[in-house]
């Protein structure tokens, strides 16, 4: 399986601007810029696509981990946080941390914190990211 995405930016740094794309089609020229990625500014950027991914990621290998403990979730909601800043070395995503909330009906609490940590530790994204992922779970029986 092969994934596309494409960007391209036209100016300088600070006041130039970008445009992303995915294959899909889900979304195409979706505009970035300094101001959103650094001042705030309503928009997306890079850091808030990685958080969406991992969120999204962990959701799915979390029910597959609960699936292999024959448990099935009601729901899964997972929030993704990165943490994205200035270091040593230039600005660096240092940080991501997933908060994750589960609705498993009559399942050992145990069971649904071990397919948790397996699936953050298992999950692509979690795999692709060379940073600190850290999780947070609050589980529904």
């Amino acid at each position: 399986m092969i994934r596309k995405a494409s960007a391209q930016w036209k100016g300088d740094l600070k006041s130039g601007k970008g445009t992303f794309s995915v294959d899909s089609g889900a979304f195409r020229d979706l505009p970035y810029s300094w101001t959103q990625r650094f001042e705030g500014t309503p928009g997306t950027n890079p850091e808030e696509l990685i958080a969406a991914a991992h969120a999204s990621c962990f959701s799915m290998a979390f029910s597959a981990e609960l699936g292999k403990a024959s448990l099935t979730p009601e729901w899964v909601k997972t929030s993704c946080t990165v943490t994205f800043e200035k270091t040593d070395k230039g600005f660096a995503v240092t940080e991501s941390h997933l908060s994750a909330h589960a609705k498993v009906p009559k399942a050992d609490k145990a069971a649904v914190e071990k397919a948790a940590n397996d699936a953050k530790a298992g999950c692509p994204i979690s795999r692709l990211l060379n940073t600190k992922v850290t999780l947070e779970l609050k589980v529904e029986t």
